[in-house]
């Protein structure tokens, strides 16, 4: 019996089921929590639009960081390699500072 996988039953809203298309996440986290901001960055817009936010506790974060990593194995075993355009390996962050102001503040 321990060898069985347990069975989780969800319940999929036809409006989450649509999706949203983000091309940037934004992560950032405190000793409690780490936040997700899943934005859409394009042409023509003044600055990205942020669509959906997730907030998690760290062993939840850690938990997708391992999912994510078992599917792209799989993902690239089936595919080949995911090409990231010259991005030095092992760095996927950036300096937000290169973006302009994303909040939706007044300029200072």
């Amino acid at each position: 019996m321990e060898n069985e996988k347990k069975q989780i039953s969800l319940d999929l809203k036809p409006e989450i089921a649509k999706g949203s298309y983000s091309n940037l996440a934004i992560i950032t986290h405190s000793r409690s929590e780490f936040i997700i901001d899943f934005a859409t960055m394009l042409p023509g817009l003044p600055k990205p639009e942020i669509g959906s936010r997730l907030i998690m506790t760290p062993e939840h974060a850690k938990r997708l960081l391992m999912a994510l990593q078992d599917n792209i194995i799989k993902y690239e075993n089936q595919f080949g390699l995911i090409d990231l355009d010259g991005q030095p390996k092992g760095g996927a962050t950036f300096n937000l500072g290169d973006f302009g102001p994303l909040g939706g503040g007044a300029k200072s």
